[in-house]
């Protein structure tokens, strides 16, 4: 039997018809396809001698890839990082909140550089503030049958088990809030890769008008809305920052008259502050203007109510509301206050009426990574460093689902030594707490019912905090003040 020939790689030289680039970086030659009788691919045809006369620039809307400066202008016309023509439901900053509200300066010091005396009158503030608040949450952690054997497969490892159990609980509390049935627009906020709409749709179903909207703001990979193409239930992803989006611009929701609930798992920080204002605000605000009649007789009058009544009376009473509203409820899973926005929360009142602004907001809202972080050694600085960003979206995997980290009392970056470890993260949770009760009196100012809870255990998941709302009419078993 013949010996089996090198290959290419082995003996130094490249695939036939690849690029001949060798990337020093991967210790191995470039492997993208080359045109006929050429030797290097688009992206390192400046290698060739038969092309160094064209030159090779950095593409000015995207840097990650080159174009040849002769074929700029063609290039920009059909790059995918070029502008696309906004949708109908794009409108710019419609739940961004006021411009004209004061931002938190620019020269504030990071955490790490406050003095004993700053930080001790910051821990004095918060204390005050959460004084007469509850920080002991009912526990709200429940399943559901759709999961069942998701839960049970050997072949799913401990981080896809984490949040599974997270989905199933998440969607234990819609059933158990009468939001689990037919005629009406799931909407998942920082959908990521659409699992929890998945499990939804699994639980309804053969489920009558059910129709899904998931909004992400990046391209995502490996999505699951696609595995859905069933008659009674529609999937529709909206690549759009909930920051601009209009709800009562999407067709379904414009001529469906389908009541929405919205739903999230992990939204990070600003998202969360933003989605409520687009369903509590925006869009239930927009419903009422279009409906001049009062809300009781067109109720009374609306078809869907009376396709409701008609469901009650077939046996279906548990799964319909008393009364249709443009938005029936919201169960969203928490994350992140650590990267809330002043300009975007939606507490600011909250705040003020405590006698708290901007710059205590500002840093409780650092603070509040105290609770989950482990107190690392350099976890003031990745507080400060995160909080730069702004994450308007969710995605499967970026929530902390692990235990603490390993604590380093010294080090020259560390916090003046005013607190213990307990102590940090106690302030930590107050954080979180305060900034949930800014969204919890928000929500009761717009007509709602809403309610704090812990939905997991801490060993699944650090950020293990549900927040529901039910409008105030509405009746739902057992809901928590």
């Amino acid at each position: 039997m013949a010996a089996s020939a090198p290959t290419p790689h082995a003996t130094g030289f490249p695939t036939e018809g690849r690029c001949s680039y060798y990337v020093e970086k991967k210790k191995r030659f470039c492997r993208m396809v080359v045109a006929a009788g050429k030797r290097f691919c688009g992206e390192h045809a400046g290698a060739a001698e038969e092309e160094n006369t064209r030159k090779r620039i950095l593409c000015p809307l995207d840097p990650k890839h080159t174009v040849y400066e002769d074929q700029l202008e063609k290039h920009l016309k059909k790059c995918n990082s070029r502008e696309k023509p906004k949708p109908d439901f794009f409108i710019q900053d419609i739940n961004a909140g006021l411009e004209d509200e004061t931002e938190v300066p620019e020269q504030l010091v990071p955490i790490s550089s406050l003095s004993e005396e700053q930080l001790e009158n910051l821990t004095k503030k918060l204390r005050k503030a959460s004084a007469g608040l509850d920080s002991t949450l009912k526990d709200h952690t429940m399943s559901h049958p759709a999961l069942h054997d998701a839960l049970n497969d050997p072949k799913n490892g401990d981080p896809a088990i984490k949040h599974l159990k997270q989905q199933a609980s998440i969607l234990g509390n819609i059933e158990k809030l009468n939001l689990l049935g037919p005629r009406r627009c799931f909407v998942e906020f920082g959908a990521g890769k659409g699992k929890l709409s998945h499990w939804v749709d699994i639980a309804l179903k053969d489920a009558e008008k059910v129709h899904f909207i998931l909004v992400e703001k990046v391209t995502t990979r490996f999505k699951v809305d696609g595995k859905h193409r069933k008659k009674n239930s529609v999937f529709e992803r909206l690549q759009i920052d909930i920051q601009h989006l209009c709800l009562s611009k999407i067709p379904v929701l414009r001529e469906g008259n389908l009541p929405v609930v919205g739903i999230g798992k992990h939204l990070c920080g600003v998202a969360t502050d933003l989605a409520l204002r687009c369903l509590v605000e925006t869009y239930a605000a927009s419903y009422e203007e279009r409906n001049e009649e009062p809300l009781a007789k067109r109720i009374k009058n609306d078809k869907t109510g009376k396709e409701i009544n008609t469901l009650t009376k077939e046996g279906n009473e548990k799964n319909v509301p008393e009364k249709w509203t443009p938005v029936a409820g919201i169960v969203i899973a928490l994350c992140c206050h650590h990267r809330c926005d002043w300009r975007h929360y939606v507490g600011k009142e909250y705040f003020r009426a405590l006698g708290l602004g901007a710059v205590e907001f500002h840093y409780f809202q650092r603070m509040s990574s105290w609770a989950t972080c482990g107190m690392q050694k350099t976890s003031w600085e990745a507080a400060d460093a995160t909080a730069q960003g702004r994450d308007d979206g969710s995605s499967d995997g970026e929530e902390q689902d692990g235990g603490e980290h390993s604590v380093s009392d010294g080090g020259a970056h560390s916090l003046p030594e005013l607190l213990t470890v307990e102590e940090k993260k106690k302030i930590g949770h107050l954080c979180k707490l305060l900034i949930d009760q800014g969204r919890i009196q928000y929500l009761q100012q717009k007509g709602f019912s809403p309610a704090l809870q812990y939905y997991t255990d801490p060993s699944v998941s650090l950020e293990n905090v549900l927040l529901t709302a039910l409008p105030v009419h509405s009746s739902a078993p057992e809901t928590t003040a």
